[in-house]
């Protein structure tokens, strides 16, 4: 078991390496073509949308299909798509058409592979280790290579607009091969329709109302997130003044909270409990988003805010995951991951637009205004839904089997 965790850790580092490079590189070559706030936020609306459109049908694939098959298809399609942008790009033929497309199947293919991924983890791990596995994984992902990425494309793109898709291709080719090394539990062959299989997992997460009032948060949360994302680069740009370099620097200041937080998120988790945990790390979300709309324009300032959301940010990822995966029996997993994404991520879409409406009015700075309002709304559910009772009458019910 110990073995095949540390290959799922190596496939996880190759394909966030692949992910963070077209995800760092699609805004740059956005700005590259239009400064129109409105035009830049569509690439981050399409790159949101798969997360609502397709994450129910992935659900069902993930618990029809072996989990590593499902992972290894998912860089597949990465792969495919770093592909075009390089061509394009090196071809100087690139448009927003084009750009919005590569969003879309590059989100995709995350749909697929973080839902297996998640789906693999409580078979490699003892229960006790979800929390600190689920932050292992949550680390490489938005931490340990985000921090070296960034700024990587950064520099990439200077040298050639191409170059970051032409090595994201490269590494998820090899967390393709990764991928198909690792031996997965064989998926019992489904007898009942794929519309009754999705709907069985959407009755578990929303009939569980400690799962429903998370997703309920995590939604609140991404449309917040969404609309300060797709507008951080032009944030970076026009208020804070830094170039592709300095935006890349930004967002590695997110992987560092990422990475300091993961040395101390299972002591806290084990300390204060889930409950606890996460009502903290709500609030300071709120926090966040208001000191970025109201700090001088200093980009140093303005990266300690970012270190430290991203921090509490690991902290309630990893309970929110651990709590899905505690809570769900292993046939219905791959579809309660999926149908969560589905329903707390199928706002950020709506986020990212009206992020650029409110800036394209109002200006940049009240994007993050309007996230945190939203944010603080979401804390005040937090501290009333998942209380301590909350979590221990959840866990009376799954150990009773009901």
């Amino acid at each position: 078991m110990a073995s095949r965790w540390v290959r799922l850790q190596a496939v996880a580092v190759s394909g966030s390496s692949a992910e963070g490079l077209m995800l760092a590189a699609l805004p740059l070559l956005a700005v590259s073509i239009t400064t129109d706030p409105r035009e830049v936020s569509l690439v981050n609306i399409a790159g949101q949308a798969p997360w609502l459109l397709l994450s129910l049908f992935a659900g069902v694939l993930i618990d029809r299909v072996r989990r590593t098959t499902v992972l290894a298809w998912a860089y597949a399609v990465q792969a495919g798509a770093a592909v075009l942008l390089a061509a394009v790009a090196s071809a100087h033929l690139l448009t927003l058409p084009v750009l919005l497309l590569v969003a879309f199947v590059v989100t995709s293919a995350q749909v697929l592979g973080d839902g297996a991924s998640g789906a693999l983890v409580p078979e490699l791990v003892e229960p006790d280790r979800l929390a600190h596995a689920n932050a292992r994984l949550t680390v490489i992902d938005q931490g340990v290579v985000r921090f070296v990425v960034p700024p990587l494309t950064g520099f990439l793109i200077a040298f050639a607009a191409g170059s970051p898709a032409w090595l994201a291709a490269g590494c998820a080719l090899v967390a393709l091969l990764l991928a198909r090394r690792i031996p997965s539990q064989s998926v019992v062959a489904a007898t009942t329709h794929p519309l009754r299989d999705l709907s069985g997992g959407l009755r578990h997460l929303v009939r569980t109302p400690l799962l429903r009032s998370i997703t309920i948060n995590v939604a609140l949360g991404s449309f917040a997130a969404s609309a300060g994302s797709s507008m951080f680069v032009l944030y970076a740009t026009q208020v804070l003044h830094v170039g592709s370099v300095g935006y890349g620097l930004l967002l590695a200041c997110l992987a560092v909270g990422w990475v300091v937080s993961s040395f101390v998120v299972q002591k806290v988790v084990d300390r204060l409990g889930y409950s606890w945990s996460m009502r903290f790390a709500q609030s300071f979300g709120a926090v966040a988003d208001l000191l970025i709309a109201v700090v001088p324009p200093w980009p140093p300032l303005v990266g300690l805010v970012l270190v430290s959301l991203t921090a509490s940010v690991l902290i309630w990822n990893v309970c929110s995951q651990s709590s899905r995966q505690r809570f769900t029996p292993a046939p219905l997993l791959g579809r309660v991951l999926t149908s969560h994404r589905a329903l707390a991520w199928g706002l950020t879409p709506l986020g990212a637009l009206a992020g650029g409406l409110v800036a394209a009015h109002w200006g940049l700075r009240a994007v993050w205004v309007m996230g945190a309002a939203v944010q603080a709304v979401s804390a005040v559910l937090v501290w009333v839904q998942l209380s301590p009772a909350a979590f221990r009458r959840t866990e009376e019910l799954a150990a009773a089997g009901t």
